[in-house]
């Protein structure tokens, strides 16, 4: 009999008064509690912190087995193993988290109070068995996190943006803005991002795209990747950035560091919230207009968010050509509204027309990634920034997804194809001696 059906039965009584479900469960939690709090009151700190991470898995592993055995709890090798292990992870770790940061196949972690875990996984959200003692507990993982990288979340600051040690970025808001409890967001840095095959073989896009990408790429050609939150613009992202030469020099400025550029020369900035007493602050803007003075070849902008928008468009129209950015926008029109309203962030009194202009000089191409419906996520549209017409920016759409419906297990159906519109990039591709051959948009060439 298993640990969990023997306390369950000795939970049995407490069952028959309306106790709580999953009783077994519960008391599981009970005494890897009281077991953390044991090994508080017994280890010795002082000495633990001179021994490396393995050493300290080691005395805590012997030290749980003692304490198994001196106060007589009945458990099998298999049970002695997890407990040791969730103890560990206690610890030294992120708790019930550690599991979940363990496993590839997860993409995002959201935890919804103490008491519901969601994991996305392969585009889709479930539901887990994983749970923290209570929103105390909760809590205490949420500071672990954020303290191990100089930041802060209480009542004065409830919300925080941070990063794990392996770069996954980390979101938490607390009460009295969180209503049920704390709330804590998790987005998995992959170890090996995703390369142009994966994306390929996923259907993400097409080969003539990826040829058109690559020949962009090494022509320095300014893009602007549009999506919604999670639709693959990180990733799209250190796609295009493999296609940058190996001996230019490249800086990235991000609110959080997840860019994983391969090349050697990579220079990355990262944002400064403001301390505790509301001082100290380094947002993007400050970054982009120090990044000009570091002699970049290209400078990679992580997200748009702001004022930015101006120092950026002013650095691709003064000598950074192929630099690249990403923004939040669900079609590349509202990407191009999206930026020129961030310009009026500025604080800078242009007219509409004169901000138009800007954008249609520093800006040649704008991609837009979707995630669907089933969770998978798709290049939808490549489009080529031609010029003014009147007072409007003129776009031709250069590669197209299109979708036709929804299988009987919830796919989704549909096709690529290229509109027949010979880009007027093409030209430049050919200057930079990375001609694309006409065939590449031909509109009778259809990839599911």
């Amino acid at each position: 009999m298993s640990l969990r059906e023997r306390l369950a039965m000795a939970d049995e009584p407490r069952a028959n008064h309306g106790g709580p479900p999953a009783l077994a469960a519960s008391a599981y939690l009970e005494l890897k509690k009281r077991m953390h709090q044991t090994i508080l009151d017994r280890i010795d700190l002082e000495r633990l912190k001179r021994l490396t991470p393995e050493q300290f898995k080691h005395e805590l592993a012997l030290l749980v087995q003692r304490i198994i055995e001196d106060e007589r709890i009945a458990l099998n090798q298999n049970e002695r193993h997890s407990l040791v292990l969730d103890i560990q992870h206690e610890m030294l770790g992120f708790g019930p988290l550690e599991p979940l940061l363990a496993d590839p196949g997860v993409s995002d972690i959201l935890v919804n109070t103490c008491d519901k875990v969601y994991v996305e996984r392969a585009g889709r959200l479930e539901l887990t068995e994983v749970s923290f003692h209570d929103n105390t507990h909760l809590m205490k993982i949420i500071e672990k996190i954020v303290s191990r990288v100089g930041r802060r979340v209480d009542e004065s600051s409830p919300m925080v943006d941070a990063r794990l040690p392996d770069g996954s970025r980390v979101n938490a808001i607390i009460p009295p803005l969180a209503v049920d409890g704390p709330i804590l967001s998790i987005r998995r840095f992959a170890a090996n991002p995703l390369t142009v095959l994966r994306l390929l073989e996923y259907k993400s896009l097409t080969p003539p795209m990826v040829q058109v990408l690559q020949a962009l790429g090494q022509a320095k050609v300014n893009i602007l990747i549009s999506g919604g939150t999670g639709s693959g613009k990180t990733t799209l992202l250190n796609v295009l950035s493999g296609f940058i030469p190996a001996s230019e020099r490249i800086v990235t400025i991000e609110d959080a560091a997840e860019l994983q550029l391969r090349q050697p020369h990579v220079v990355r900035l990262e944002t400064r919230p403001p301390n505790i007493e509301g001082k100290g602050e380094v947002n993007q803007r400050s970054l982009v207009r120090n990044a000009l003075r570091m002699r970049p070849d290209r400078i990679i902008l992580g997200e748009v968010r702001g004022g930015e928008a101006l120092d950026m468009l002013q650095a691709m129209n003064t000598g950074h050509e192929g630099s690249l950015a990403t923004i939040h926008s669900n079609t590349p029109r509202d990407a191009l509204s999206r930026l020129e309203n961030m310009v009026g962030m500025a604080g800078v009194h242009l007219t509409p027309r004169a901000v138009r202009q800007q954008i249609c000089s520093a800006v040649t191409v704008v991609l837009q990634v979707s995630r669907l419906t089933d969770g998978t996520r798709k290049l939808v549209s490549l489009q080529e920034i031609t010029g003014m017409e009147g007072e409007v920016v003129a776009m031709h759409e250069i590669f197209h997804f299109e979708q036709t419906g929804v299988d009987a297990t919830g796919k989704v159906l549909g096709q690529f194809y290229a509109t027949g519109v010979r880009p007027r990039f093409a030209d430049r591709l050919r200057m930079f001696g990375v001609p694309v051959a006409d065939a590449v948009f031909d509109p009778d060439r259809v990839f599911e």
